[in-house]
């Protein structure tokens, strides 16, 4: 691994708005963001990756290929909850080990958004259907999450039924970060070759300023869950920093046997490698109630998260470059 492209990556301002959030918590600075701007900064990346995806989409068109790969990355999503569990069990409850586990099969749309900026960067070009793939990734894992507590929980009598498959896919695909991603994605495809133009202004011209604006509060919030680390003990940190790495290696051998390009590969590598830490602790908390939130939480956020766009994407950039020519 080149050592310059990890300091370019820790350099950019993305990595830097994020750590500089971190440390305004850390220092106990006054700075705050007013509390309805960072949905606002959400609702927005959302809906310009969606857009801008689905108008790609359109322009490129869906082969065999694009199916093949979204195939790959729903096994990923089944795969990667499925045996991290069985880890995660020997240190944690059944239900907090689903919940980890399902968090860990689901994606980071944010580390998601730091890859393609590093891919623009080196202009390296990738398709927009990757956000496609990228969206349809949040479900499986919660689905997976839920069928091994049923599997493996302890049953008792009088506890409550859970939500059923059909209620659980519901409630998935129409959650809101869900739902508005994949509605501006289908949207994109349909206009995009029409009216992509005349949205550029929007889609992409404030897009960075947005990023950063939304990596600053990340930062923030990681930094507030940072001081939990020392109760998680060490093995179930070293699972934060390994897991991704573990996905990582996975992926690549994935993405190399679909004969992806290098700039789909590494996003679906990050895909892999990611955690969730907005959509599925959300599902989670309702379909495993006995689960804490806080934890898995903490783990993808505070430790996945800030691992992934600084060391891990340059890292894997190299694993793709060695093997995919």
């Amino acid at each position: 691994m080149e050592i310059g492209s990890i300091v370019s990556n820790v350099l950019s301002p993305a990595f830097l708005f994020f750590f500089l959030g971190f440390g305004a918590v850390l220092l106990r600075s006054d700075l705050e963001i007013p509390h309805p701007l960072p949905k606002f900064f959400s609702l927005y990346l959302l809906l310009s990756i969606g857009y801008t995806g689905g108008a790609k989409l359109a322009h490129a068109g869906l082969s065999w290929s694009v199916a093949l790969y979204i195939l790959g990355a729903m096994l990923m999503s089944l795969l990667v909850p499925a045996y991290t569990f069985f880890f995660l069990r020997k240190i944690l409850s059944v239900y907090d080990a689903a919940a980890m586990a399902a968090t860990y099969g689901s994606i980071s749309i944010v580390t998601f958004i730091v890859g393609t900026e590093f891919l623009t960067r080196t202009s390296v070009p990738y398709g927009g259907y990757m956000v496609a793939i990228m969206s349809l990734m949040e479900s499986p894992a919660v689905i997976m999450g839920i069928l091994l507590v049923r599997y493996f929980a302890p049953r008792e009598k009088d506890a409550p039924k859970r939500p059923g498959i059909r209620h659980l896919l519901r409630e998935s695909f129409l959650n809101g970060t869900v739902f508005l991603l994949l509605g501006s994605l289908v949207i994109g495809a349909v206009t995009g070759n029409s009216a992509g133009k005349s949205l550029e202004p929007f889609t992409t011209g404030i897009f960075k300023g947005m990023v950063l604006f939304f990596l600053l509060d990340t930062g923030m919030l990681a930094a507030r869950r940072a001081r939990m680390l020392l109760k998680v003990g060490p093995r179930l940190f070293l699972f934060g920093v390994v897991a991704p790495l573990v996905n990582s290696v996975i992926g690549v051998l994935l993405a190399w046997a679909m004969g992806m390009g290098r700039g789909d590969a590494l996003l679906f590598v990050i895909l892999c490698a990611s955690s969730s830490y907005i959509v599925v602790p959300a599902a989670m908390r309702q379909a495993v109630p006995e689960a804490n939130p806080g934890l898995f939480e903490l783990l993808s956020l505070s430790v996945t998260f800030p691992f992934n766009i600084s060391i891990g994407i340059p890292l894997y950039w190299t694993a793709i470059r060695f093997l995919i020519r």
